[in-house]
């Protein structure tokens, strides 16, 4: 069954989990643009997105925004405690949700929900609570091949390809540039 809310962390899942610092002290984060996509996924099938992480990083609002996903929250001292917070919000149960996570302060949650992942180059500890560990490494489109596994579990990978190449078929460059994709 398909999860009715994903939920990502940031670093070490869309970002290869290093901070890179300018000669003046600006930091900045890699993402990698093939994320973008499980993000439409996402969109197309209606299934809310909510990022979590506990850096309090004005970039990952930033790539929150570029993507249009309106439930993130920076700053994240107890993912779980959120994740309740959201499930009786949205009036779900943690089996309901699929989160990908891939360091020790996830492990709370990936413990509760129904769908869990990391990327490859998670600590093993972390690996053995999981159901999927992805092929691709944070920052190299972990989040994305998560949410096409998701979809590949039920059969609709495919029809959602095809439904997201005929709705932007005809305005490709938009789509190109609205998700940087």
């Amino acid at each position: 069954m398909l999860p009715k809310l994903v939920i990502t962390d940031i670093d070490g899942v869309w970002t290869d989990g290093g901070m890179y610092y300018t000669q003046e002290g600006d930091v900045m984060k890699r993402f990698s643009v093939k994320d973008g996509w499980g993000v439409l996924f996402l969109r197309e099938l209606g299934i809310p997105l909510a990022i979590m992480t506990g850096e309090n990083s004005p970039i990952v609002q930033k790539r929150a925004e570029k993507l249009k996903v309106d439930r993130c929250y920076l700053g994240v001292q107890d993912k779980a405690r959120l994740a309740l917070e959201i499930c009786r919000e949205m009036n779900i149960s943690m089996s309901d949700v699929a989160f990908i996570g891939d360091d020790l302060n996830d492990l709370p949650l990936l413990r509760l929900v129904g769908h869990s992942a990391c990327p490859p180059n998670t600590p093993d500890y972390v690996k053995r609570d999981v159901r999927y560990v992805t092929i691709a490494h944070g920052g190299n489109g972990a989040f994305r091949e998560f949410v096409e596994h998701l979809l590949q579990e039920e059969n609709m990978l495919e029809d959602s390809i095809k439904r997201i190449l005929l709705k932007h078929i005809n305005d490709l460059p938009k789509a190109e540039e609205e998700f940087k994709l």
